[in-house]
């Protein structure tokens, strides 16, 4: 074991709190449970779990989660901690760092280390914590799922020691951070600002928008992945140098939001988002609010990602450079994308032309996009208030993203529902002013859980409608009547956004939505023939999803985001097929999952084809994702707990 693993190794006194027991099946089956639980095991430090002893001796933030959607089966005292260990270290702006540093591994074990981001320092005036050391950019958004999921593992626990109470305002907020500071578009989707937010590192969708970005000079730095990693297997040089310059401008501009050159729309970091939204709606309800609002929310959300993204042709969702959009706009005379919150802008208009459905002089017909029928439920309203609800709250300090202090969360944690009293009377909340509407909010981000306290997402009252047989989630009810259609066709906005806007590669990113509830029926048939054909050869030619285009040129079956499968979208992919009711396609990729993971020794990823082990092994996502596969058919209700 070298200096590192020491270092990070649980304390001698620790005793695993597991009830490690396999579930009953075939003797391979529980060898692999076994082997789960001790990658498990021997990642966990006393309070988290590190991806990876070597490669990676600190706390990631997606990570966390999907470890933690593992842990419960064996243990869902640590699958709470874990979580309740990430948020401890969130920022007072609501944003969750991607890495929580730990203060006794020697900064030279990995690059970029405290000193770089400097986060106490740099991260001042955004509410960085000042005891705990991290990065200053997040990644995606899954933590409200996973802390669902945990609560369904033992909700007699989760109840007695307040899980959900003392979670939820923390991920309302770093929710709210999302919606509000990264909507750099302007159409309600939030953006990421650095390649890493994402997850898919090195991916080919991020080399148009990195190519404007001069890389930092080699001797500025030192790559500690390469110490225990093929360099033939890890991104580039050139692509290092180009993420250390944006996390070092972001850094040295206090990680101020929409100032950098780096600006993407991504299908599964917003696919991530929308279905936690639908989670901490479940939340809500779980604590004694409505959860009308949040729902309606990520149906709004749903609609946008579909308006913007989605591409009937190809039968996937892409990428928008979003910085790419606005230098063409000002090439062409000021016809960029409409400003996001804080960026100006004046009220907005009707919707703006779709990029994807080609002008009149374009050959040939394209299909029928099927965004025709895709609900929307904001447009009734004003764009400043798409509740209706006409009040809003002022601006929380940068250090108190629960809005424990200045009357944002006046409501004990006993009372996370804040059911004493309405909104309007609860201090710190004042009506919107003139112009306030002026500002935009395509998917009501603004409105619904923010004139309520953290706890109380707003909607109409009264309980929710039992839920359909078929819908154990509860994602397609509610109380709130089901938003009206509304028919998105070109010629009927502002002006255009360009097909060239849309970064046309085929990343195993633009599958992901696959995992929301809401999408149109043509949509989801599209994503699973393309999943299914030669881009991805899902069921077909190769053992697990690939994350890039088989037949692209830059297809490489091991380096990092750029054609090795990964668990992680498996199993997003996997929980997406089985909720749309491809039963056959889910079983099969769930058993491909099942053999691959343990034959690789829990790799960090694989080879597409062979399952040949690339990266880290004893990869903790791979083990608890494995893990909460292999326990899948325990669940009691109808669709396991999909919720």
């Amino acid at each position: 074991m070298d200096r590192t693993a020491q270092l990070i190794a649980r304390p001698a006194e620790f005793t695993a709190v597991y009830d490690p027991s396999a579930p009953p099946g075939p003797p391979h089956l529980r060898a692999v449970h076994d082997g789960a639980v001790k990658v498990l095991e021997g990642n966990w430090t006393g309070t988290s779990t590190v991806p990876s002893r070597r490669l990676y001796p600190h706390q990631w933030s997606w990570d966390s989660a999907f470890v933690a959607i593992g842990l419960r089966h064996v243990s869902p005292l640590r699958a709470q901690t874990e979580l309740e260990t990430l948020l401890a270290a969130q920022w007072g702006d609501g944003r969750i760092p991607h890495i929580v540093f730990n203060p006794s591994v020697p900064l030279d074990a990995y690059f970029p280390s405290p000193d770089f981001w400097r986060s106490s320092t740099a991260g001042r005036a955004a509410g960085a914590p000042r005891t705990v050391q991290t990065s200053g950019i997040v990644q995606p958004p899954v933590h409200a799922l996973a802390a669902w999921l945990v609560h369904r593992a033992d909700p007699g626990l989760s109840r007695a020691r307040g899980f959900l109470a003392r979670v939820y305002p923390r991920l309302a907020a770093w929710h709210r951070y999302l919606l509000h500071r990264r909507d750099l578009g302007g159409a309600g989707l939030v953006c990421v600002v650095h390649p890493w937010e994402q997850g898919m590192d090195n991916a080919p969708s991020w080399d148009a928008p990195l190519s404007r970005v001069a890389p930092a000079p080699a001797r500025s730095f030192r790559r500690a992945d390469l110490d225990h990693g093929a360099a033939e297997d890890r991104p580039t040089d050139l692509d290092y140098g180009r993420y250390v310059r944006l996390a070092t401008d972001y850094r040295d501009a206090g990680y101020a939001d929409g100032r950098g050159d780096f600006a993407v729309e991504d299908p599964s970091f917003n696919a991530l988002l929308i279905a936690s939204e639908h989670a901490l709606a479940r939340i809500a309800r779980e604590l004694g609010a409505t959860a009308t609002a949040r729902h309606a929310r990520a149906e709004r959300l749903t609609a946008a990602l579909v308006e913007r993204l989605w591409d009937p042709v190809e039968g996937m969702f892409f990428c928008r450079d979003v910085r790419g959009a606005e230098s063409q706009g000002r090439r062409r005379g000021g016809c960029g994308p409409v400003p996001g919150p804080g960026h100006g802008g004046g009220e907005r208009g009707p919707r703006p032309e779709d990029a994807r459905v080609r002008s009149d002089s374009d050959s040939g017909a394209r299909p029928q996009d099927p965004r025709a029928g895709t609900r929307a439920g904001s447009e009734a309203r004003p764009w400043g208030d798409p509740t209706g609800e006409g009040s809003s709250p002022r601006s929380r300090p940068a250090d108190d993203p629960t809005g424990a202090r200045a009357g944002f969360g006046t409501h004990p944690e006993a009372d996370p529902a804040g059911e004493g009293s309405g909104p309007r009377s609860r201090p710190g909340y004042a009506a919107v002013g003139a112009g306030d509407a002026d500002r935009g909010d395509p998917t009501g981000a603004r409105a619904d859980f923010e004139t309520h306290p953290e706890g109380a997402p707003a909607g109409e009252g009264g309980t929710p409608q039992p839920r359909a047989e078929g819908d154990p989630a509860g994602e397609r009810g509610g109380s709130q009547p089901r938003p009206q259609a509304v028919e998105v066709r070109a010629g009927g906005g502002s002006g255009p956004r360009p097909d060239d806007a849309l970064i046309r590669e085929r990343g195993v990113s633009g599958l992901v939505p696959l995992l929301l509830p809401d999408l149109p029926r043509e949509v989801v048939a599209g994503v699973v023939r393309t999943l299914r054909g030669p881009h991805f050869g899902v069921g077909t030619t190769t053992r697990l999803v690939p994350s890039y285009d088989l037949l692209a040129e830059a297809f490489d079956p091991h380096r990092y985001w750029r054609g090795p499968a990964w668990f992680n979208t498996a199993w997003l992919l996997e929980r997406g097929l089985r909720l749309h009711g491809h039963l056959a396609e889910a079983d099969a990729l769930r058993q491909d999952v099942l053999d691959t993971a343990p034959a690789s020794d829990f790799a960090e990823y694989v080879d597409p084809y062979t399952g040949e082990a690339c990266g880290a092994t004893g990869f903790s996502w791979t083990a608890a994702l494995t893990l909460d596969l292999l326990h899948q058919h325990t669940a009691t209700d109808k669709g396991g707990d999909r919720g």
